[in-house]
């Protein structure tokens, strides 16, 4: 680009544009020109990542769908003072709603009515058909309360009235009251569920749990192994990565699979220490289906995430280092301990996080092998989400495991720093 000086001391292109204006008119053309380039990563982002995390959000707290199927019932029951049972107008509301209104729309609030309190779904159900007989004969009822009741006890009963109450706003707290076994009482206050649907809290602790021992486990057999990788002869260390990477290049399936073969009573590893004379035929351990089945199969399985990010950084540390401490009158161990090992953090920090955030929304493995006894959150994700068909629960899950990550990323950060986190 050629440019002149005028009297004015303004420079100008050959254009006749003063350079300033030229300049700005290039960076603006580069910007666009960037992000046009990563637009089509940034729109797949957006799809595949953004959107379904902002709809796992809604769904959490969403409570809509139920108010636009009895929406007169809601606006009569808002009119009730909670005590003994509703007035006639309510029944009525009801009546007429269930008279009119669509099977499929119906079947889906249903669901959601259950969620509450069981036993709503088979009370809308036979309701909905002595009703229909009922408006076909063309008879309407003197009293809408005494008929309901009669066709169904359930409607004198004030429990599925007060349950009722937690359907009344369009947004709702009670999927994340349920993700920690509490729910609502009559008053609105919010109570601990009853023992037997106490599941939650037991679960996320022992997911926490298993998730720790998980990460220790692999830290403790993949250290060893990635210092290992990173010493021996190229020869002899591009063979033994070979054993590393080799998991990846197996089923996930087909390894919980093994694992089962092995691990169960009369397995290959019970069979072993039989035949050693270690334990009696009839002391065979329990290695599957329980928590301790759970915490093997998944450290072999994340055991490369944490290899890599250990060997990636030891490679690079110069081995002059020890000899230099060792020189300096440091034993051995002090050496390792107070020049190697603080240079390996990057990739404890590294592998440690990775196989963190793996375990603890692992699903498949504990599934398998974990049995009733070592489920983590993840089995009741998966449960919700094809079983029951609650959404909101699962998304209230999901959402927590979300919100709980975001936390053990913030308390890491503030330890140990995100910034000391490299593969290499």
């Amino acid at each position: 680009m050629e440019v002149k000086i005028t009297t004015n001391t303004e420079i100008l292109t050959t254009d006749g544009i003063p350079l300033r204006v030229s300049l700005k008119k290039t960076e603006r053309k580069n910007k666009l020109r960037a992000f046009l380039l990563v637009f089509p990563l940034l729109l797949f982002i957006l799809i595949t990542f953004v959107v379904p995390i902002g709809d796992m959000l809604m769904r959490s707290v969403d409570d809509s769908h139920i108010n636009t199927v009895f929406p007169k019932t809601f606006e009569e029951y808002e009119k009730w003072d909670g005590q003994d049972l509703p007035p006639e107008e309510v029944y009525r509301a009801i009546f007429d709603e269930l008279a009119t209104g669509e099977g499929i729309q119906v079947g889906k609030a249903l669901t959601r009515m259950n969620y509450s309190k069981s036993g709503w779904k088979s009370l809308i159900k036979k309701t909905r058909r002595q009703i229909k007989k009922i408006v076909k004969s063309g008879e309407l009822p003197v009293s809408y309360k005494d008929t309901l009741i009669e066709i169904h006890k359930g409607w004198g009963d004030p429990t599925f009235w007060i349950a009722m109450n937690q359907m009344i706003n369009e947004t709702t707290s009670i999927y994340y009251w349920n993700a920690m076994d509490r729910t609502f009482d009559i008053d609105g206050s919010v109570v601990k569920q009853n023992e037997e649907r106490r599941i939650y809290v037991r679960t996320w602790w022992r997911t926490l749990e298993v998730s720790i021992y998980v990460t220790f486990f692999c830290l403790i057999l993949g250290f060893p192994v990635a210092h290992l990788l990173a010493n021996l002869p190229l020869r002899y260390s591009n063979l033994l990565m070979i054993f590393v990477l080799l998991p990846f290049w197996t089923s996930l399936l087909v390894r919980t699979t093994a694992w089962i073969v092995m691990l169960q009573q009369n397995g290959v590893i019970n069979g072993i220490l039989v035949w050693l004379g270690i334990i009696n035929d009839d002391q065979r351990i329990q290695m599957v289906y329980n928590m301790t089945g759970t915490i093997i199969a998944m450290t072999q399985i994340l055991l490369p995430f944490m290899i890599l990010p250990l060997y990636s950084v030891m490679k690079v540390i110069p081995k002059s280092h020890m000899r230099a401490a060792q020189n300096l009158g440091a034993k051995p161990a002090r050496a390792f301990y107070k020049v190697y090992l603080p240079q390996t953090i990057p990739g404890i920090s590294a592998g440690g996080l990775l196989v963190f955030v793996l375990a603890i929304g692992y699903y498949i493995t504990p599934a398998l092998v974990g049995g009733k006894d070592g489920q983590l959150i993840g089995h009741w994700i998966a449960y919700h989400l094809k079983t029951t068909l609650n959404w909101g629960l699962c998304s209230a899950l999901g959402s927590i495991l979300l919100v709980l990550m975001l936390v053990l990323y913030w308390l890491y950060n503030k330890i140990v720093g995100i910034d000391n986190i490299k593969l290499g």
